[in-house]
């Protein structure tokens, strides 16, 4: 079923020969700037990475643990954990606000609760505040998170697609790198301000959203969905032609989108939250966006994401001037790995990606099992340097396919129509899947220390044999190409059907003209 199928080369793509090959985004002014509004949508998760680091950095500091009574086993979980419980709040609105007011006034709402909260989080008088604040900012984020990613992959130029939303997630880390330096710089501040400076610059890109997100265009698959037919032509035609409208490129997008769009409308009818499952089709889509949402956080990753410190306390690292410093530099070679993995999507493709991931962490991880459990043993350091390296090394294989691939690839094999619906369903699952770690996590590191590790090594070899047999092959395909895949050859004839009527009818319209 996932076997290779469908791969597809840049010498097959259809648009291929309309690209024109001197446009490129370092010497078209129209494509800079497009890039430019595309890089403020991309800090919605830079938002979302600073939170889990910074959590993980304030958790070193004796400044943090003190006011708040040093929380351990459940109600440190909840502290982790709050933000995705008021993330789970959000998600039945999040779908139906980004794809009826639409993605613009989606994100502006979300910015803007995020803003309120952090003043709040700032200012926390008490845990209960301080709760209460981070789950108003999962609240917020849910907004914001729901619809950036679709304006950023229904705005970008199409050659660059792929890799921008591919960046989308792998800025995730750009957060995180703010939140673990900004940490490692306050924790000597001998007063609250050591915690509480982090805390107000998590709403920093909010800020930033809120005063520009205004004068970036509207998503033009939303816009010919609402009748705004024109509107979405002259977006597309400025931001990827210079403002020609009857570029080939150009009608190409424009009829692909509406033909795909009244596929959706006509054959297919797909409606409701039903739909999402009704379709062989659509039950194969969430199969994979639930299954590599799971796994996102559930390989592993959810122990050193939120519980650095309680894994080096395993491995005899407990000067927290060290665990800072470690999880500063983790956090840079992440970001490294994932951008590089984010720009290789159209050449190595998805599949190839997934797995060399999925063997890698399996590997790594088995090996940094090994050592931690050698260390408890007998205290050898070399294990405990051993365990470091590992972590390094299972974090590269995990960031060549689950920090850039897991939004990009949902959002590109839904249908416009399931498109905000889908993605509510993947970022919910990571949701439920994150309360789970965050609390079960430090209880179970608690009880088993390094043993633990064991139920992930299992849980990786099953992620990997899953990937191998249902991950389908999407690069070099548009939106709706990738879309129609799922959907057998009826809809890649419909829709193809549709695109060669609709360029017939137009050249015999020339033809006419020229015969008058």
């Amino acid at each position: 079923m996932g076997g290779g199928a469908a791969v597809v080369t840049a010498a097959t793509t259809p648009y291929s020969h309309l690209v024109d090959p001197n446009r490129k985004w370092y010497n078209n002014r129209r494509l800079i700037a497009l890039n430019a509004w595309i890089v403020l949508l991309l800090i919605t998760s830079s938002t979302n990475g600073y939170d889990g680091s910074m959590m993980n950095g304030l958790q070193s500091l004796d400044q943090w643990n003190g006011y708040f009574n040093n929380p351990t086993g459940g109600r440190l979980g909840l502290l982790n954990a709050i933000q995705n419980i008021g993330s789970l709040a959000a998600y039945p609105f999040a779908p139906y606000l980004s794809d009826g007011i639409g993605r613009r006034p989606t994100i502006f709402l979300g910015a803007a609760i995020m803003c309120i909260a952090t003043v709040v989080q700032t200012a926390s008088q008490s845990v209960g505040m301080f709760i209460g604040a981070r789950f108003l900012i999962g609240f917020g984020l849910t907004f914001a998170a729901n619809a950036a990613p679709m304006l950023v992959t229904e705005l970008s130029y199409p050659s660059y697609r792929a890799p921008l939303t591919s960046t989308y997630n792998s800025l995730w880390y750009s957060g995180a790198i703010i939140a673990a330096w900004t940490t490692y710089g306050t924790f000597k501040i001998n007063s609250t301000w050591a915690w509480r400076v982090p805390s107000a610059l998590q709403g920093l890109p909010s800020v930033i959203q809120i005063c520009l997100i205004w004068f970036c265009p509207e998503s033009p698959r939303w816009l010919v969905s609402k009748g705004k037919d024109a509107q979405a032509l002259k977006t597309l035609a400025y931001y990827h032609a210079d403002g020609n409208e009857e570029d080939p490129l150009v009608r190409y997008e424009y009829d692909e989108i509406k033909a795909a769009l009244d596929f959706d409308r006509t054959v297919v009818a797909n409606v409701g939250w039903k739909s999402l499952f009704t379709t062989a089709g659509n039950r194969k889509r969430m199969r994979i966006i639930i299954a590599i949402a799971f796994f996102s956080q559930w390989s592993g990753n959810g122990l050193v994401s939120y519980y650095l410190n309680k894994v080096f306390d395993g491995i005899g690292i407990t000067d927290p001037t060290d665990q800072l410093l470690i999880n500063g530099i983790l956090q840079i070679w992440n970001l490294a790995w994932a951008l590089v993995a984010s720009f290789m999507v159209d050449r190595i493709g998805r599949r190839v990606l997934f797995l060399s991931s999925g063997i890698g962490m399996t590997i790594f991880y088995t090996l940094q099992t090994a050592l931690a459990g050698h260390f408890q043993n007998s205290g050898n350091p070399d294990s405990a340097h051993g365990v470091i390296a590992f972590i390094f090394l299972y974090y590269a294989a995990y960031d060549l396919a689950f920090t850039p691939l897991i939004v990009s690839y949902t959002l590109e094999i839904l249908p416009f129509h399931l498109r905000a619906k889908g993605f509510n369903v993947f970022n919910f699952t990571i949701s439920l899947s994150l309360i789970f770690n965050q609390y079960v996590n430090p209880i179970a590191l608690k009880s088993i220390q390094w043993k633990y590790y064991v139920v992930y090594c299992c849980w990786l070899v099953f992620e990997t044999i899953f990937l191998y047999f249902f991950v389908v092959e999407t690069k070099n395909r548009t939106l709706e190409e990738t879309a129609a895949l799922f959907d057998g050859d009826e809809a890649v004839d419909t829709i193809a059907g549709h695109h060669a009527a609709v360029n017939d009818e137009k050249g015999s319209v020339n033809e006419h003209s020229i015969e008058k």
